[in-house]
């Protein structure tokens, strides 16, 4: 097992993450921050302090102890919210920028895309689309959608 890259992680009574690094400083409201979010959300997070310095660096998520990764995962879940675009129900136009409605495994959601360019294509069918208000959505696999999905997406890439 290799050592931990901090000597604690919990969290405060405000619910934000507190790091005592290996020199036994403590570091209140520390934010994960992930080098490779899309491609590789496994490897390489920085621990990053209120002023936006790195004070850890974890190589590998999945490689620390239960506890310290699970207060990690959470924080980064909250984080990093990105719906599941499960089916595309209806799209008012198929120019841009259009009003789409679509099932997510938030719900059914509105929103609207601004240019084809917001629609991000990523290795093995991926995408991720991001809506005119900053939120992202993802789609796993564009092929597994249902036939109307597909026929309606595809007029956008």
């Amino acid at each position: 097992m290799s050592t931990l890259p901090f000597r604690d992680l919990q969290l405060d009574a405000f619910g934000k993450l507190l790091l005592t690094d290996l020199n036994g400083d403590t570091h209140a409201g520390v934010t994960p921050v992930r080098a490779h979010p899309l491609s590789a959300p496994d490897e390489g997070l920085s621990l990053v302090g209120m002023h936006g310095h790195e004070l850890a660096w974890v190589p590998r998520l999945s490689a620390l102890p239960e506890g310290p990764r699970r207060l990690l995962e959470a924080e980064l879940a909250a984080r990093e919210f990105h719906p599941t675009l499960q089916r595309l129900v209806s799209v008012n136009t198929f120019g841009t920028p259009s009003t789409w409605r679509i099932e997510t495994d938030r719900g059914e959601i509105d929103f609207v895309l601004k240019s084809e360019e917001d629609i991000r294509r990523l290795d093995e069918g991926r995408l991720l689309i991001t809506s005119s208000h900053g939120v992202q959505l993802q789609v796993p696999d564009r092929w597994a959608l249902d036939k109307h999905s597909k026929r309606l997406l595809e007029r956008f890439l």
